[in-house]
């Protein structure tokens, strides 16, 4: 499958539909500025993209400038619109057992009860909102490992924020033999469990779904928006300019 470079990182130049009838395993990630930031300097999380099967577009601010690259981007999916389509095309697979991972307390139940009143069956077979920090607690951790595993999951969604679900999904995966398919999916738990809103289509079409969570949360998010992702601009002009560099190139991995 065809892939467009961003920065140190290779995106799938796939539709979502074409990923609804591909991802039958593997992990998910989905990068959004935020994440290449954070992957110019974070070793770990740089680590945790190379070790994961599916790089897909999170963004319309991605999409949009792909658009100035050799291979643009086909269209950006959103975690929080790719798990509906997800769950719904899954409908009637009985193989397709879902565990929500994230959240605050009580809200990834609550996220469960949703989905699967949605659909008129338990394909949420489990929800668990660990505890904040959890991720520094191995005790706490090889305990959610094994609720994942009696819960008879074959996919886990791992909603607990950048770059903590894709660095815990990579530690982790291998102890639960029976999922198949990871995803690191932010908010979507909140989404789900109607905690949070969706910008309106208008805000998601040019791009500006991010501005309208800034309106909802502005003391939380105003540092992420308007000081550290204004750093991707910088290292995507260096990008266009040819004179980017890998921080990471010395190292032996996928990238």
């Amino acid at each position: 499958m065809e892939t467009t470079r961003f920065l140190n990182i290779d995106i799938l130049n796939v539709s979502q539909q074409e990923l609804l009838e591909q991802l039958d395993e593997g992990v998910l990630v989905t990068p959004n500025l935020d994440h290449l930031v954070k992957l110019q300097k974070d070793k770990e999380f740089y680590e945790a993209y190379g070790q994961s099967e599916w790089v897909v577009c999170d963004s319309r601010i991605l999409y949009m400038l792909s658009k100035l690259l050799k291979k643009p981007l086909p269209e950006a999916i959103p975690g929080s619109s790719f798990f509906p389509a997800f769950y719904r095309y899954h409908k009637d697979n009985p193989d397709c057992k879902i565990f929500l991972l994230g959240a605050a307390e009580g809200v990834a139940e609550k996220a469960k009860r949703e989905i699967n009143e949605s659909l008129g069956r338990n394909i949420v077979v489990g929800a668990h909102s660990p505890s904040f920090g959890f991720e520094k607690n191995e005790e706490e951790c090889s305990q959610l490992v094994d609720i994942v595993n009696a819960s008879g999951a074959s996919v886990l969604l791992v909603g607990v924020g950048a770059p903590k679900q894709e660095k815990w999904i990579r530690k982790y995966r291998y102890r639960m033999p029976n999922v198949k398919i990871f995803m690191a999916l932010g908010a979507t738990i909140d989404f789900e469990a109607n905690e949070l809103k969706r910008a309106p289509a208008v805000y998601q079409k040019i791009g500006m779904e991010w501005f309208y969570r800034f309106l909802k949360e502005p003391r939380r998010l105003y540092r992420r928006y308007f000081i550290d992702d204004i750093k991707f601009f910088y290292y995507f002009l260096k990008q266009l300019l040819g004179i980017y560099k890998n921080p990471f190139s010395c190292d032996k991995g996928k990238y």
